[in-house]
């Protein structure tokens, strides 16, 4: 059967022009050139072995036989059409709901999240945010972002962020504040902890070769944006995940004692369930996502080697 149906580009495209009686009307309506209009029509016409239209020098008609076939290809669109609504329901117009950790919800996603509005403005949107992995009040969750190594019992996962992270704190500090020129001065200062990350100040310490500073001093947050206002208010020294502590850097709100970056296994991870039937318009989010991530500046840094940084110059 498949050899003997015609492609379903030409059969749009027919039946757009024929509404229109204009190749040029099709062609704005499908977002497609006059040209490639005029050639799938062109092509389904070829398939067919009959005309469909009669060309004339600023309109077209549509012959005998053309005007016979209109109806069926209509029809076949509207069954096309109410099987999907009958199978799928309301899931097409309803929101595709994404939830994310609210420090990634904030200061990666919502500043980019326009560019997808604009995109597909026909897909609305459901941002929820979380702390951890929490149970949500959303009544279904289509995609989630994650925290973590990417396996995840039950879910498909896409890494969107390849991060680092490094000590953070408030100009303020550097000025009123005990010395803060080498790494061991930490041990004079008030570390900031966000719960829930396998990899804190004791991975930063370890691999920086910092001995001397107890990687369980300072307070505890549930959430980095709490982190990163108390540290830029000058209460401690927070460890900033590079996908998130750009705006605040870049604000000058805070800034890098030293620059001593160190990676990590850990990311963040665009999943969503395995074998349940998703939402018609996840593909588009999906996409879009992994091409933001893509074009977003990432370093996938080699292991740390310095064991003794200077303090950068521009501090």
């Amino acid at each position: 059967m498949a050899q003997k149906l015609p492609h379903l580009t030409w059969l749009r495209a027919f039946e757009a022009s024929a509404r229109h009686l204009s190749f040029t009307s099709a062609a704005a309506e499908l977002n497609l050139t006059q040209a490639a209009v005029s050639k799938q029509v062109k092509l389904l016409e070829q398939f067919l072995g009959e005309p469909l239209f009669e060309r004339r020098p600023r309109s077209l008609a549509l012959t005998k036989i053309g005007a016979a076939y209109l109806p069926k290809v209509r029809d076949g669109f509207d069954r096309i059409l109410s099987g999907t609504e009958e199978v799928f329901g309301g899931r097409l117009s309803e929101a595709l709901t994404l939830r994310a950790p609210v420090g990634f919800a904030v200061t990666w996603i919502a500043p980019r999240l326009r560019r997808f509005t604009e995109a597909y403005p026909d897909c609305p949107i459901r941002l929820i945010s979380s702390v951890w992995d929490e149970a949500s009040n959303a009544p279904r969750v289509d995609m989630e972002i994650r925290y973590g190594t990417g396996d995840w019992s039950g879910l498909v996962s896409d890494r969107l962020t390849w991060e680092v992270f490094e000590p953070l704190c408030a100009p303020s500090l550097l000025s009123n504040g005990p010395p803060l020129v080498h790494p061991n001065d930490l041990r004079h200062h008030q570390l900031l902890h966000v719960l829930g990350y396998e990899e804190g100040w004791s991975t930063w310490l370890r691999s920086a070769g910092v001995d001397g500073v107890n990687p369980g001093q300072g307070m505890q947050f549930d959430n980095s944006l709490a982190v990163f206002e108390f540290a830029a208010a000058g209460g401690g020294v927070a460890l900033g995940r590079s996908s998130m502590s750009g705006p605040m850097l870049d604000s000058g709100r805070l800034i890098r004692p030293f620059h001593l970056p160190v990676p990590l296994n850990e990311a963040f991870y665009l999943t969503s369930p395995s074998g349940r039937a998703v939402h018609p318009k996840a593909g588009l989010l999906r996409e879009w996502l992994l091409h933001e991530a893509e074009r977003a500046p990432q370093r996938r840094p080699s292991p740390l080697t310095p064991r003794h940084p200077q303090r950068m110059q521009s501090l």
